[in-house]
């Protein structure tokens, strides 16, 4: 299969590199796909497709890491939002009604949300309910599990952050009890939070689903210690079902952090979690910002539950996951590659296990130039994802693309 005709996203590349540090804001620059392969501009994008600035057009299996979860250009959603901008505005000094009506639903379908707070981002939210823990604890140490943002407690790169600001931060890892253990007897006294992906989902890494007992063993634990436990719900809030993993499961946290597909792709996050924890956000932790409050975002957040509610989405999303996650999971077992497929219906991810001589790498590269020039976006170090407006022919297409990479891949490095 030939190289992609990628000279207009180039071009552009290089004009951004003298206007943007990097060109373009970390997990979207080239090297965290397949660098000459991979399109790095988009030009539009319109149900499950999405087009880049070249004319090429790809079923879009990322869907923009997750907050498109109906589709792109959604009208009912689109349409909702300019009538707000054009008949009333959208940023005020004051607060506009929505807000309550939101809060309310919020409360109406997520086990943990008696209140709420609207922010913009997943890592707004993150950081917002460690801060809220602390506020409520009156304690500093944090026990993490996940990507929880870029905010100075959890950033994985640390250039440009004092060590005294992660200092207090204690990481364990996914489906291993006894290390959180550990941590919690060795800071028990001082741990304000357990934050935890309750799906897990590690960079470049099979997506995890919790063992029997592991989500429950956590807030045991948490309970045990007087920490707060937090549930990131950025990636699985309103994809997993309209209450969250954390209602799937049947495990309720203190808190829970919502976004993504919360809106369709409007820049809106939220933390949600028990009256007496979150009251400490009316008067000893100060939140504020001139764009939190801004309507559109909870406009497009309304129409986008009410469409959930209303069309059944997230059990048709979850079939075509399965439609999609059957086709790749026998690809994938009958292709002679050493690959691993994880993460079906929801969050698919085919990926490559490490070996002692790099040939993991080299088969990643190779699967992912061979999809990507077949028409089908997806990333090489993170898991995709599946919208409703996704075609059963776009599934198949795309799921037939994973066997031909496969394909392709086994006879160029393999034989």
């Amino acid at each position: 299969m030939e190289k992609l005709d990628l000279r207009e996203s180039e071009r552009l590349y290089q004009e951004a590199l003298g206007l943007i540090p990097g060109a373009i804001l970390g997990i979207r620059r080239p090297y965290n796909f397949v660098p000459g392969e991979y399109p790095i501009f988009f030009e539009s994008a319109k149900g499950g497709r999405v087009t880049d600035v070249d004319g090429n057009e790809y079923i879009d299996m990322l869907c923009a890491y997750g907050p498109i979860i109906i589709g792109h250009r959604e009208e009912e959603i689109d349409d909702a939002v300019v009538e707000q901008m054009r008949t009333k505005g959208f940023c005020f000094s004051l607060t506009q009604s929505m807000q309550n009506t939101l809060a309310k639903k919020m409360r109406e379908l997520i086990p943990s949300a008696e209140m709420s707070l609207f922010l913009k981002t997943g890592s707004d939210a993150t950081t917002t309910a460690v801060r809220i823990a602390r506020g409520y604890t009156e304690r500093t140490g944090i026990a993490r599990c996940g990507y929880h943002g870029w905010h100075d407690w959890c950033v994985e790169v640390k250039g440009g952050i004092p060590k005294k600001l992660y200092e207090d931060i204690h990481e364990f890892h996914y489906n291993e009890l006894d290390e959180l253990e550990d941590i919690m007897k060795a800071h028990g006294d001082d741990m304000a939070a357990v934050i935890v992906t309750p799906v897990g989902h590690p960079l470049a890494e099979k997506v995890q689903e919790p063992k029997p007992g592991f989500l429950e063993g956590v807030k045991t634990l948490a309970e045990r210690f007087g920490a707060d436990l937090v549930f990131d719900e950025i990636r699985s809030g309103f994809r997993f079902g309209l209450g969250g993993a954390q209602k799937e499961y049947g495990v309720t946290p203190d808190l829970s952090v919502f976004g993504k597909a919360m809106a369709n792709g409007y820049p809106i996050s939220a933390v949600v979690g028990r009256e007496e924890v979150m009251k400490v956000a009316a008067d000893r932790v100060f939140i504020s910002s001139t764009f939190f409050p801004n309507s559109l975002e909870q406009i497009a957040a309304l129409k986008t539950i009410e469409i959930l509610e209303r069309d059944r989405v997230l059990d048709k999303v979850r079939e075509k996951g399965r439609r999609f996650g059957d086709q790749v999971a026998r690809m994938v077992a009958e292709s002679g590659v050493p690959a691993e497929f994880s993460g079906a219906p929801l969050l698919p991810f085919v990926t490559f296990p490490k070996d002692r001589n790099g040939l993991y790498k080299r088969l990643r590269t190779a699967f992912y130039t061979q999809v990507i020039r077949r028409g089908v976006f997806l990333q090489p170090y993170h898991h995709g994802y599946v919208a409703y407006r996704h075609t059963d022919d776009e599934i198949d297409r795309a799921a037939a693309t994973v066997g031909e990479a496969l394909e392709e891949i086994r006879k160029t490095h393999l034989d």
